[in-house]
């Protein structure tokens, strides 16, 4: 609950601004979309850098040290965001952004730590549901200040809250977190080794190539969706904002009946329906040519990725529990910081190739890459992930009980 709410409250304000992000480096700060890719490239960049460290500093001396020192790190940015004279100091901004990826292993591992195997998929919905209760207001109320005050005083207004709302939950987590594992030995030595990165079961690796390939494709357009909106479509700022409301109302209210289901009938149905739906609306923005036909591609988005359980590249209710039912909880927070370090090298020149073919070819481009590429995605992930049977998630839940009662004898 900690983490829930301290995540709802932080996404209540960072949700009001991000939406119009892209527009206001382009009409203020003076950014190309190609240079909007080479922002998104440089945070890629410091993803890869502190992800996978942060992974292996999270199962060597436990997730809520990080959790704290991460979550403070997220004041940083939005102060040198607020000071901007230009697009390029967005850059040293970017790099503590990224910066902040050091706790998300952590993060996903002391949610799927909290849970027990069976009710995985229920407890990420819940999770889920809380955590998208900002975005069924905050676009709106963000697209609103916009459209009345302009960009550069509405988006001033929010990145102060922000570094306010920061700073309270990094005291908040510091006080109610609670440790979920037993830190390893001292004789253990913290470094990236070829095992780390390459020696996972292979539901795992073939997870991994599945994350890279849905990233790469995500990363072609998730930074000029809503530019798209605003410049192609001809949308207000309101009427942007009033989509994504529409998309977290979808997403808040279906997200634990997709875990439900996920427990039921298992994680693979679940993160296919997204992976399949995902690609088909990138296509169907292509075509939209007002209003009701881009709320419509995003409304169908936000109800795949709810019950689906699957973000666009790698994550989400559904993907989680099933890294969770695999994966041991020593090392949960590894592979997920394994995860998103290689997806992220990957993913570095995909924005900036997005931004590229906006600028060259056409904006309607990127969607058309990132649609095909979403789809060989999908396939491998049907075709080369087994889920665990019952059986096996059962001994994985003996393992994390016996970890349980050790600390307790510890403590």
């Amino acid at each position: 609950m900690t983490i829930s709410l301290t995540t709802m409250v932080f996404s209540l304000c960072s949700m009001a601004w991000h939406p119009f992000w892209p527009k206001y480096l382009k009409d203020n700060l003076g950014a190309s979309a190609l240079e909007i890719g080479l922002i998104s490239g440089v945070r890629s960049a410091q993803n890869m850098i502190f992800a996978l460290p942060g992974g292996l500093l999270a199962d060597r001396y436990g997730r809520r040290r990080v959790i704290v020192y991460g979550t403070f790190l997220n004041t940083f940015s939005p102060i040198i965001y607020f000071l901007a004279p230009s697009w390029h100091w967005i850059m040293v901004a970017a790099f503590f952004e990224g910066l902040t990826s050091i706790y998300m292993p952590a993060f996903t591992a002391i949610v799927a730590d909290s849970m027990p195997p069976t009710r995985r998929g229920a407890g990420y919905g819940v999770y889920s549901m809380i955590t998208s209760l900002p975005s069924m207001i905050s676009p709106l109320i963000g697209g609103i200040v916009m459209d009345n005050f302009g960009y550069v005083d509405g988006l001033r207004m929010f990145l102060i809250l922000q570094i306010f709302v920061s700073l309270g939950i990094t005291y908040v987590r510091w006080r109610l977190t609670k440790e979920t594992v037993i830190p390893a030995t001292a004789g253990r030595k913290l470094m990236i080794s070829k095992e780390i990165l390459f020696g996972q079961e292979k539901p795992i690796k073939v997870m991994l190539v599945v994350a890279i390939i849905g990233s790469f494709s995500a990363r072609l357009v998730m930074d000029f969706m809503n530019l798209y909106a605003l410049e192609i479509v001809k949308i207000s700022n309101t009427q942007l904002g009033l989509i994504s409301t529409g998309v977290g109302l979808l997403t808040a209210f279906l997200a634990l009946p997709g875990g439900m289901l996920s427990d039921r009938y298992g994680r693979k149905n679940n993160i296919m329906l997204a992976r399949v739906t995902n690609p088909l609306t990138q296509w169907a923005l292509i075509f939209a040519v007002d209003f009701n036909g881009y709320a419509l591609a995003r409304y169908s988005n936000g109800a795949a990725q709810a019950l689906g359980g699957a973000m666009m590249g790698a994550g989400g209710p559904s993907w989680n529990a099933l890294i969770a039912d695999i994966v041991p909880p020593e090392k949960r927070a590894t592979v997920i910081g394994t995860q998103n370090t290689l997806t992220a090298i990957i993913g570095i020149p995909s924005a900036m190739i997005g931004g590229w073919m906006w600028q060259t070819i056409s904006p309607q481009t990127p969607f058309m890459f990132s649609g095909v590429l979403g789809l060989i995605a999908a396939g491998v992930f049907w075709f080369g992930v087994k889920e665990p049977t019952q059986e096996e998630k059962r001994k994985i839940h003996e393992l994390e009980q016996k970890q349980r009662e050790l600390e307790k004898r510890k403590n």
